[in-house]
């Protein structure tokens, strides 16, 4: 190997990890938020009107999500630069994080949910499209891997800032807010931006390979959002169903659950992200993801206990991590238009909004009446058609 393909690879690895420190420090930005600190606060603000609080800011956010990842990465597209987006994402994100424990009616607390979903989308629409820039095709597997630990990341801040005397609510979220720039700052001033040429298909085959990536690309975007439909209904009701198990589980309890399920998810994708990247099968590991989600949903819907349910939870954790992680990886490889990328992956970004509209209403309608066996049941029913789709992808 020359001196100058040397320097290459390093530089190469030198980005991987400024990028997945950033990928971490933006899910730290969200994670801990929506799966805990913000339903602790409805819950002692609402009270038995949590879950509908929960739904409406959960919705107001998610419009705003879907229009913001679109318009910020067509934005960078445009401009050719990411690195502003991220910072000015960055700064308006952590304010309202700071500001939104001391809200104190719905109003007020969807209003800084909607400013910080603007500041946070600001920032994650350009963050994902950089690593499209500037990654290999050849190294993203390892890329989806090392994604993978983002969420663990997530989990464990949240389990920290939980743990029992630690800090007060207003406390958390300042330290949730300082985690996340100290994660995120040093690819803002290390990290190089440059765009690649495109992929071999879109410089040499034409058309026709267009065409191909489009259709793998449609595939993929519907696999997601079936999936995604089922991550983000444990995401934002995970707390409060282990509550209806076992109303005794303390906060710091779950909060390990969740840091468990993520940890034993990125290791697992490391693995396969490698193995996909040497084999040549980016495709397989989504498969036997997704097939372990709809197992672990089945569980979760049969569980009369803490122990089933929580067996059940994990097994759904790790599925749906490694399959999150890898699917954003591989879909850098069938994107059919180099030069819109940030447009493009905030198309398939809907994939994470749009379960966001639909949760609150199929919460709404289940879980009041038939529990939550009845809601898992449904979205096992949705990741068996994703691994329809991907099995079909895959061929």
């Amino acid at each position: 190997m020359t001196a100058e393909a040397n320097c290459q690879v390093a530089a190469d690895r030198r980005f991987l990890a400024l990028y997945a420190l950033a990928w971490a420090g933006a899910t730290v930005a969200y994670v801990p938020l929506l799966t805990l600190l913000l339903p602790m606060h409805v819950d002692r603000l609402a009270g038995a009107e949590a879950v509908r609080w929960l739904a409406l800011t959960t919705f107001a956010g998610a419009i705003v999500a879907s229009a913001a990842n679109i318009g910020a990465g067509w934005l960078s597209d445009l401009w050719g630069r990411r690195r502003p987006f991220v910072l000015a994402g960055l700064a308006l994100s952590t304010a309202m994080l700071l500001a939104m424990p001391h809200a104190d009616t719905l109003a007020v607390l969807m209003g800084l949910i909607v400013v910080w979903q603007l500041g946070l989308n600001l920032m994650l629409g350009p963050l994902s499209a950089w690593a499209g820039d500037r990654v290999p095709d050849a190294r993203r597997g390892m890329l989806g891997g090392l994604l993978a630990f983002a969420p663990a990341s997530g989990a464990l801040a949240g389990a920290v800032v939980t743990i029992p005397g630690v800090a007060d609510l207003p406390l958390r979220f300042a330290i949730v807010g300082a985690l996340v720039v100290l994660c995120v700052v040093p690819i803002v001033l290390l990290g190089e931006e440059w765009r690649q040429t495109g992929a071999p298909s879109e410089i040499h085959a034409g058309e026709m390979a267009r065409k191909v990536l489009r259709g793998m690309a449609t595939r993929m975007w519907l696999a997601r959002l079936l999936v995604q439909v089922s991550e983000a209904s444990l995401f934002a009701y995970f707390y409060l169903w282990l509550r209806t198990v076992d109303p005794a589980l303390p906060d710091d309890a779950i909060a390990r659950v969740l840091v468990m399920a993520m940890v034993i998810g990125a290791l697992t994708a490391l693995v396969a992200g490698r193995w996909a990247d040497r084999n040549g099968r980016p495709v397989a590991p989504l498969v036997a993801a997704s097939g372990g989600a709809a197992a672990g949903l089945v569980i979760m819907a049969l569980a009369q206990d803490r122990d089933g349910a929580i067996g059940g939870y994990l097994l759904f954790g790790l599925s749906t991590a490694v399959f999150l992680a890898l699917h954003s990886a591989h879909v850098l490889r069938v994107l059919p238009n180099s030069t819109r990328r940030g447009r493009d992956l905030g198309f398939f970004n809907l994939t994470n909004t749009i379960p966001s509209l639909v949760v609150p209403s199929l919460t709404l309608a289940l879980v009041p009446t038939l529990g939550f066996g009845w809601l898992f049941a449904v979205l096992a029913i949705f990741a068996i058609a994703a691994l329809a789709l991907l099995l079909n992808a895959r061929r």
